[in-house]
C-alpha cells in the first residue's frame, strides 16, 4: 500500500496550528474585502475583529472558490513523491469548489496512472467540515487504509451536526438567507435565526428565537436531542464564532455542563474569511457526531 496524504480546504475552519498538528495539509480559497484580494489563510495576513470591522463599516466583501490549476499546483508534488490523496472539499451546497477538484484529479491522473486520488464532498461546512478532518487524522494515524478512509468519509459524513445562530442579521440580510421585511421585525424583536445544515449541505434557516440567552439554550437543546449516545455524547464537539468569543464560550460551558463524557474540552475556532465574508460577525456554530442528517 503506497503512503497517502490527507488535504483539505481552508473553509473546514481550524486554525493554522491545529492543521498543523493532525497533520493535514489545506488549500486556501480566496475573498475580496474593499476591492482588495486575499486568501482565506486562517488569518495569517489580517485578524478577524479587523476583517469584521472593515464588513461593518461598508467595505463589500466577495468569495472565489478555488480553480483546477489551484488544486493541480497544490497536489502535484505529493504525487510525484509517490503519495496517494484524499481531499475534502467544502459542501457542494455551499460551493462548486468540488467540481473544480473532481476536474484537477482527472487531470493529474493522466500524468500519474499508478496513483490514487479521491475527492470527497464533505457536505459540511466550517468547523463542522473540521470535525470530519479532524476525524479522519484520527483513523489515517490509527493504521487506516486510503480504500477504508474514503469509505469511511463517504458512510460517515452526514452523521456531523452543525447548528448556527446568529445575533446580528445584517449580513444575512444582504446575502438573501434573511428578507428585508423579516430582518426589520427580526431587529426589533430581538430575533436571533437558529440554522443548520441540511443532508444536501445547504445552510437552512429552522427556528426563530427571542433573545441571544435563549438561542443559546436552543441550540445546546438541539445537540441534547441529536447527539450520538445523548447526554453521554464521547466524541469531541466544536464551536466556530464571527468575532463574538464570549458568545462562543457561552456556548461552550453549556456543553461542557451537559455532556460530562465529551472527549476533551470543546475547541473553538475563528469561522474563516470565506464564511465570515457571508454571515458577517455574530455567528456562532456548534459542531458534534449525531444521528443521520436525513432533512
Amino acid at each position: 500500500m503506497s503512503e497517502y496524504v490527507l488535504t483539505a480546504c481552508s473553509t473546514a475552519d481550524l486554525s493554522r496550528e491545529y492543521f498543523q498538528k493532525i497533520g493535514v495539509p489545506f488549500i486556501c480559497f480566496h475573498y475580496e474585502l474593499g476591492g482588495e484580494s486575499h486568501p482565506d489563510d486562517l488569518w495569517k495576513t489580517m485578524d478577524p475583529h479587523t476583517f469584521y470591522q472593515r464588513m461593518l463599516d461598508g467595505e463589500e466583501s466577495r468569495t472565489s472558490q478555488i480553480n483546477m490549476t489551484e488544486y493541480i499546483d497544490f497536489w502535484r508534488p505529493f504525487l510525484e513523491e509517490g503519495k496517494d490523496l484524499i481531499h475534502l472539499t467544502l459542501s457542494s451546497g455551499i460551493s462548486g469548489t468540488v467540481n473544480s477538484a473532481r476536474a484537477a484529479a482527472e487531470e493529474l491522473r493522466k500524468d500519474f496512472p499508478d496513483r490514487t486520488i479521491y475527492v470527497v464532498d464533505s457536505l459540511a461546512a466550517s468547523s463542522g467540515f473540521g470535525l470530519l478532518v479532524d476525524k479522519l487524522a484520527e483513523l489515517r494515524d490509527s493504521g487506516m487504509s486510503l480504500k477504508e478512509l474514503y469509505r469511511y468519509a463517504e458512510d460517515h459524513k452526514l452523521f456531523v451536526h452543525h447548528w448556527f445562530f446568529s445575533s446580528d442579521l445584517t449580513f444575512y440580510i444582504r446575502g438573501g438567507r434573511v428578507s428585508k421585511t423579516a430582518g426589520f421585525f427580526g431587529r426589533m424583536l430581538n430575533i436571533c435565526p437558529l440554522l443548520n445544515v441540511d443532508y444536501q449541505g445547504r445552510l437552512i434557516p429552522r427556528d426563530k428565537i427571542r433573545t441571544k440567552k435563549k438561542v443559546i439554550r436552543e441550540i445546546v437543546s438541539r445537540m441534547d436531542e441529536h447527539a450520538q449516545d445523548g447526554a453521554n455524547y464521547a466524541e469531541k464537539c466544536f464551536i466556530s464564532h464571527s468575532d463574538c468569543l464570549e458568545d462562543a464560550r457561552a456556548v461552550a460551558l453549556l456543553v461542557e455542563s451537559h455532556f460530562p463524557n465529551l472527549k476533551g474540552k470543546v475547541q473553538i475556532f475563528p469561522i474563516g474569511s470565506t464564511i465570515g465574508a457571508h454571515t458577517g460577525p455574530g455567528t456562532v456554530a456548534l459542531f458534534f457526531w449525531g444521528d443521520l442528517r436525513n432533512n
